[in-house]
């Protein structure tokens, strides 16, 4: 059976007609590029127009005319909302959010520029250290004070080495004190047990308990005297040294920054090498103030811990002179009085360590 053409107004549509009507669309239509250049550039409208003509008279309507049908593009530019709801509460989101960021921002760069300064004072601080131990970089010295504080480092070497031979000898003392009391309760033990000795285990069982209550006292006295030092070399002490550290630390910064000062003033003379100049002066003014304070501080703490260090001694000399020579004397007033005289108390045995509070 053969294929029938479409009727229009009882005459049929022949295939050229169809052809080139679909060709006059084609070319009648936009480009790629200047669908391109519309979005880019935000240009005006561009209008799609697209004809179809008919061969007989009234084709799709009472004329023959031509179908035109137009696409509007919006400008790239515009602000055409591209969600739903209501403007000021979209804006207002917007707004809370874009508040956010630059904090975030201004946080970030302020850590960098910390990061950038600890970065260059330490390379400096580095490079000054290692002149130094070179022999060939420049170093702020005061000879008064320095020669102080060695001589409170060997001081401090000095009374360790006291400290730790007065407790091993407190150690050492504190297990005779316990073999006396284990040997007067064998010797008491042993009178009860034997009647033909215990008159003699009698004797030697009292001796035992009275060097064992002497022995206490000299372990009271003995044991003020070590925390004492311990509080004086590792506390009181090593204050001081901290302070000498840290002033140490400010020498080096004070030197090094000194040195860049010196160096920039023999470079030549340009805008830039000006302005790096005044900024490292400036950076230099407030290392030298550093430097200066801590200095001070030094030389105050070196005075003080001298008058006090000569005071406690002065009495824990006396005080670990006095027990020994009362204890090994056998002159029980005279140890007794030595602990009345520093307000020595002894720990009565049996008894719970003190609260916090009553320290």
């Amino acid at each position: 059976m053969a294929s029938q053409r479409p009727i229009t107004n009882g005459e049929p549509l022949s295939d050229d007609t169809f052809e080139r009507d679909l060709k006059e669309i084609l070319e009648d239509g936009p480009t790629l590029n200047d669908m391109h250049n519309t979005v880019q550039s935000g240009s005006p409208n561009k209008i799609m127009t697209s004809s179809f003509s008919g061969t007989a008279s009234g084709n799709f309507g009472a004329s023959n005319s031509r179908l035109t049908r137009s696409y509007t593009m919006p400008p790239a530019t515009s602000n055409v909302p591209l969600s739903s709801g209501s403007g000021g509460q979209g804006q207002g989101q917007l707004s809370g959010s874009g508040d956010f960021i630059p904090k975030t921002m201004a946080a970030a760069h302020t850590k960098l520029e910390s990061l950038k300064h600890w970065s260059v004072s330490t390379f400096k601080c580095t490079k000054q250290y290692l002149s130094e131990r070179l022999g060939k970089g420049s170093k702020t010295v005061d000879l008064e004070l320095e020669t102080q504080i060695e001589s409170l480092r060997d001081m401090q070497r000095k009374y360790s080495n006291i400290l730790r031979l007065a407790r091993s000898l407190t150690n050492h003392f504190f297990q005779v004190v316990q073999t006396q009391r284990a040997l007067g309760e064998a010797f008491s033990e042993q009178a009860q047990r034997s009647p033909e000795l215990q008159e003699e285990f009698s004797y030697n069982c009292e001796t035992q308990r009275a060097l064992v209550k002497n022995g206490e006292i000299l372990l009271g006295a003995m044991n003020f005297f070590t925390s004492t030092v311990n509080t004086l070399c590792n506390k009181t002490m090593e204050d001081t040294l901290l302070t000498i550290r840290n002033y140490e630390a400010a020498r080096l910064e004070y030197d090094a920054y000194r040195n860049d000062v010196d160096m920039l003033q023999l470079a030549q003379r340009d805008s830039t090498t000006v302005a790096k100049t005044e900024e490292a002066k400036r950076k230099f003014e407030a290392h030298k103030v550093k430097f200066d304070k801590l200095r001070g501080d030094v030389q105050v703490k070196l005075k003080f811990l001298d008058e006090n260090r000569v005071k406690v001694m002065h009495k824990q000399l006396l005080l670990f002179h006095n027990a020994v020579s009362a204890y090994f004397s056998g002159n029980d007033a005279a140890l007794e009085a030595t602990l009345k005289q520093f307000n020595i108390k002894l720990k009565a045995p049996n008894t719970d360590k003190p609260s916090w509070l009553e320290q």
